[in-house]
């Protein structure tokens, strides 16, 4: 046949397994159901290499659990409502949804998704996802949207929701509430300012990175221990050029080892300065505006952004400045835009988180792969300082589905049997009050809120009786958001079904650069799947995406793409010959010739080491075990071991022909099983195409080989030995492998029944078992 051309032959099938069903989710079977809770890509312009990377892994699994007889419930949805949506349709179109109407901005959001979501979905089906694209999601459509609301109503219901104005995590640049979830540590060069405030006849020097903040200052802290500053506790500083006195406090949480051990409080440089001001009672001087610049309680440096105040005022402070110290330091920033998080005191919705313990415990009661990864979410578990904060103060989102009562404040819910609801269109009923003027909720859920219920979400695809495949089988996800992702799911389902969401969890590592760095379009070191799909192939793609072991980040590596595509054509090459060599399939024979029984006894290990990686979530050990049959056995020497006994019909009976037929057929048939889940495309088009089967090979059954030849293994083992002895030698001495050799002479016990195999393997007019010799000896 004509050489395997991938371009064509993986559209092809694409298209063909969304038309025959083959992936479809059959809800009358009676199968054993295996659920994936799929990750639903956020919507970005183009799939990236970490999602090739990732989702190829969850569909290995996928894959080999439909060919081992389960029913495979893997539904798609895509992540569209959130701050990441709203930044998109701002570059896309050149807007700034801030100077827009919020309507609007809302129908350019659903528009910009409608137009790039289709060619966004269609990166995941090239890389072969054995997805069933009949059952989709979008977590801002009106499915998500009724579900995720519903969430809200319940909790609030159980208490376990609540609003309140509070000093919390704020983005200037996005304007919105952040949760402690979405921070990320980045290091700043800065200034360690030393400031001398005036303390009566006395002095004390602070020292602090943020001077802008000193018209918010309600307090100077030392810790009780410290004698240089005993004598102050108790009296009060003067701020300089503020003209304003603060009481100087004893607090055991001052480290007097940093700066000059005695620290300005102002209300909010973080959130330990919201801490102190409700234990030491300071009151609280707000500073800032949403969008990051300070407001009239600064005085004259109102309306400066931080960095413009932070310079003015280190200029005016300059005769209270006895030193300035350069420092680099590590700030809190916003995860999707970098910005410096501050801190303001607005009104905000959160969710109760359980105790510690009750969260630990829940992360015990499914199975990790791998197992190590547990212990970022026993560490992110035991380092929660706050509540789950859950409104954002954006226009595209679900929103809340909340009035409040303008007569009396009462918090206003839904009425679950209309959800969704848009509290900015919709009315609700009357108060209890009987007021009937209601102001709607203008904030929107976190993405996070929505994506935690994503159990829900798919299984409710399938109408009420979905509920009832949970908990589902697996969470396949990356380890970077086990904190935002899988520990908010956790909690959700603990709150809603007082249980666990999944079995088992597979968690992923990240595509690297071919250095092992991030991967970045400012570094210029972003590789395109898209591209290297172009260059070689979806399954070359996926073939080096299964050379990383679960959970480990992996490097680039183009060569991996060339191995991938040798293999394909490997695997293309022994098809075609062994259906030149047996077109019709052989039944088993009485009798298997002993190089047959050896081939099979190697098979049938593979196979059981197969099956049992990939049952342990090890398919990178899958693909190695797979690739060490097909290459180093069946094709590197058994074909060519059995090549004589198919071609010279006058030296071998019928019968020794049909076993090596028979084998043949076995071990092609099984190696493309192996492959299938790794290479789906390839291995689809041969199973079909070149070795005729009328049926998908993704829904066919999983290989199950039982034959144990000890002996003749370890004869054969030893066979192969001598073999690759003697390809050696005429290499070596420039002799073509078909060449003649008048003897080999062996003495090995182990090959006294094998000895014609060699001989017609290595073109041998002799082979003799001789027992005066201690090497082989090769004459030609």
């Amino acid at each position: 046949m004509e050489r395997y051309d991938p371009k064509e032959a993986e559209a092809r099938w694409q298209k063909a397994w969304e038309k025959e069903g083959v992936y479809r989710f059959d809800k009358s079977s009676t199968k054993p159901v295996f659920s994936i809770d799929t990750p639903p890509p956020t919507v970005s312009g183009a799939m990236h290499i970490g999602h090739a990377f990732s989702y190829s892994q969850m569909d290995f699994i996928a894959r080999y659990k439909r060919m081992r007889g389960f029913n495979v419930f893997l539904p798609f949805g895509t992540d569209d409502n959130g701050l990441a949506t709203e930044k998109l349709v701002e570059k896309t179109n050149n807007v700034k949804s801030r100077r827009m109407e919020r309507w609007k901005f809302i129908e350019l959001c659903l528009a910009t998704l409608d137009k790039i979501r289709p060619s966004f979905v269609e990166d995941w089906k090239r890389i072969g996802l054995s997805a069933d694209w009949s059952l989709f999601y979008s977590t801002i459509d009106r499915h998500c949207r009724r579900i995720s609301q519903r969430s809200f109503i319940e909790l609030y219901e159980k208490g376990l929701e609540y609003r309140t104005k509070a000093p919390f995590m704020w983005c200037p640049e996005c304007q919105t509430a952040i949760a402690q979830v979405e921070l990320k540590d980045a290091e700043r060069e800065s200034n360690l300012v030393h400031l001398r405030f005036p303390v009566g006849k006395d002095s004390i020097v602070i020292a602090t990175t943020r001077p802008e903040m000193l018209p918010a200052c309600v307090a100077v802290y030392v810790h009780p221990n410290d004698k240089r500053y005993a004598k102050l506790v108790g009296k009060k500083a003067e701020l300089p050029i503020i003209g304003r006195e603060v009481p100087i406090l004893a607090n055991d949480e001052v480290d007097m080892a940093f700066g000059t051990g005695a620290v300005y409080h102002c209300t909010y440089g973080d959130m330990k300065d919201a801490e102190w001001a409700k234990k030491f009672k300071t009151g609280v001087i707000e500073l800032l505006n949403a969008n990051g610049t300070l407001n009239e309680n600064a005085g004259k440096y109102g309306g400066l952004k931080t960095k413009d105040a932070r310079a003015k005022i280190m200029e005016d402070l300059e005769p209270f400045t006895v030193k300035i110290e350069p420092i680099k330091h590590v700030v809190n920033t916003h995860e999707r835009c970098d910005t410096d998080v501050e801190i303001l005191s607005t009104y905000q919705w959160f969710i109760k988180y359980p105790a510690k313990q009750e969260m630990l415990a829940a992360g015990a009661k499914f199975a990790w792969h791998p197992e190590h990864m547990k212990n970022r979410y026993d560490n992110w578990a035991e380092g929660l300082k706050w509540d789950w904060c859950i409104s954002r103060q954006r226009y595209f989102g679900i929103p809340f589905p909340v009035w409040y009562c303008k007569k009396c404040n009462e918090v206003i819910l839904a009425d679950k049997a209309v959800l969704p609801v848009d509290p900015l269109k919709d009315t609700p009923k009357k108060c209890k009050c009987g007021s009937a003027e209601f102001e709607g909720e203008r904030d929107v859920m976190d993405t996070w809120a929505t994506s935690s219920l994503t159990p829900q979400i798919t299984t409710e695809l399938l109408g009420k009786n979905g509920e009832k495949m949970l908990p589902m089988s697996l969470r396949p996800q990356a380890h970077d958001i086990i904190s935002f992702w899988l520990f908010n799911t956790v909690i959700k389902s603990l709150y809603h079904r007082k249980d666990v969401p999944w079995q088992r969890v597979m968690i992923s590592g990240w595509a690297l650069d071919p250095r092992g760095n991030k991967m970045s379009k400012s570094k210029g070191n972003v590789i395109a799947p898209q591209e290297m799909i172009k260059k070689y192939s979806a399954d070359a793609l996926r073939f080096w995406a299964a050379t990383s072991n679960l959970g480990e980040d992996l490097a680039f590596q183009e060569k991996e793409l060339v191995t991938g595509t040798k293999t394909i054509n490997k695997l293309w090459n022994a098809a075609n010959f062994v259906v030149s060599m047996a077109p019709q399939r052989e039944k088993e024979p009485k009798e298997l010739h002993i190089a047959d029984k050896w081939v099979l006894t190697k098979l049938s290990r593979a196979v059981a080491r197969v099956t049992e990686a990939l049952e342990s979530y090890d398919y990178a050990r899958a693909k190695s075990e797979t690739d060490a049959f097909f290459w180093r056995v069946f094709t590197d020497n058994y074909i060519e071991v059995v090549k004589s006994r198919l071609y010279d019909k006058d030296a071998y009976s019928e019968e020794e022909r049909a076993s090596a037929k028979f084998a043949l057929g076995k071990c092609i048939d099984a190696a493309l099983k192996l492959y299938a889940p790794i290479m789906p495309h390839a291995t689809e088009e041969i199973y079909r195409n070149v070795l005729g089967n009328p049926v998908s090979i993704h829904a066919s059954a999983w290989p199950d080989e039982n034959y144990s030849y000890v002996s003749e293994e370890k004869s054969m083992d030893k066979a192969v030995e001598i073999i690759a002895h003697v390809r050696k030698y005429k290499s070596e001495h420039k002799m073509a492998m078909n060449a003649t050799l008048k003897r080999i002479s062996v003495n090995d016990a182990l090959l006294k029944g094998v000895l014609g195999v060699i001989g017609a393997t290595m073109n041998a007019k002799a082979v003799l078992d001789e027992d005066q010799i201690k090497d082989v000896i090769i004459e030609q």
